[in-house]
């Protein structure tokens, strides 16, 4: 459904956030949103765009447009650096106070859900306890251990076990290991993922998956990032002192790049590895957006710029 500025009271001087899945031209977008109106400044909500030297498979903008537009939360720590979701919220609502001191608007774009709802709807983050993460990953590198781990989060808390389909062992451990670790049950931390606050601050913008090209537009992105110098970039972070840390390691396309430089996997089978771990990442970021009631989604088939700036009111 497409919304006009009417839609949404006093969108003038709300913060925008532009979501969507990878590869549907946000960040094109949002830039070219920010060069027409000077009082916006961007923040990227990408759990990657955060490391230094992940560039050119992160689509971190150039430091060319980082001249032309006040970007934040980009090249914050080190590849070896373990980056939460809560560090990144106090981050990022640093950087979303200093954006109004100045009287400006932020631009929040990216397809980090997580994030994003950590920064616009205040979630509770729940501590972390290494050690017992340890374990878990231990425990889900053994054989069976993904239905055992999702079968202990059942009986430890079938709330979460519920949200959770039993393929997601990212988030498997990380509710088991806050349930263990803090003795409370992980869905008892706030009302969670299934809430969607209304907000005065922020009016949500999405551009669709659009069935008919996102793969083929993956594709071709990729294969511009390899002509681009992809595998020299994953060459270089391997090299770097202090290694890379998990999340670094599991990042979309340099996880394929590594397996081919470290355990030799043809290129061309970690290229087509990557193409298709992306496409999969897209419909699951777009099953996550479309799920938010809160979200005006803009026509793909359209001039996105002029909706968005239609939505907007300015």
């Amino acid at each position: 459904m497409i919304f006009s500025a009417t839609d949404i009271p006093g969108n003038d001087c709300l913060h925008i956030v532009l979501v969507g899945p990878t590869a549907t031209g946000k960040s094109r977008l949002a830039h070219t949103l920010a060069t027409t109106l000077p009082d916006m400044e961007i923040i990227s909500v990408d759990s990657m765009c955060v490391y230094r030297y992940m560039d050119i498979g992160t689509a971190k903008p150039s430091l060319a447009q980082r001249r032309e537009v006040n970007y934040h939360m980009i090249d914050l720590v080190e590849p070896h650096d373990e980056y939460t979701v809560a560090s990144f919220q106090t981050e990022a609502l640093n950087a979303l106070a200093s954006i109004e001191s100045r009287g400006h608007r932020a631009l929040l774009v990216g397809g980090t859900g997580l994030y994003l709802r950590a920064l616009t709807d205040g979630l509770s983050i729940p501590a972390r306890w290494p050690s017992v993460a340890k374990d878990l990953v231990k425990e889900l590198d053994r054989e069976g251990g993904p239905e055992s781990l999702y079968k202990l989060l059942t009986e430890l808390d079938p709330l979460a076990a519920s949200r959770i389909t039993p393929q997601n062992s990212r988030r498997i451990i990380r509710a088991l290991e806050v349930t263990i670790g803090s003795g409370r049950p992980f869905s008892s931390y706030g009302p969670g993922l299934e809430s969607y606050p209304q907000t005065n601050r922020f009016v949500f913008v999405g551009i669709p998956l659009n069935y008919d090209t996102y793969a083929r537009d993956i594709a071709l992105r990729f294969h511009k990032w390899m002509e681009n110098g992809l595998l020299d970039e994953a060459k270089n972070l391997l090299m770097l002192p202090g290694g890379l840390s998990r999340t670094a390691r599991q990042a979309l396309g340099y996880k394929e790049l590594f397996l081919h430089l470290e355990d030799g996997l043809e290129l061309d089978d970690a290229v087509e590895s990557a193409i298709a771990r992306t496409r999969i990442f897209a419909r699951r970021q777009w099953r996550w957006f479309r799920r938010d009631p809160r979200i005006h989604w803009l026509d793909p088939d359209g001039d996105l710029l002029e909706q968005l700036v239609k939505l907007i009111g300015r």
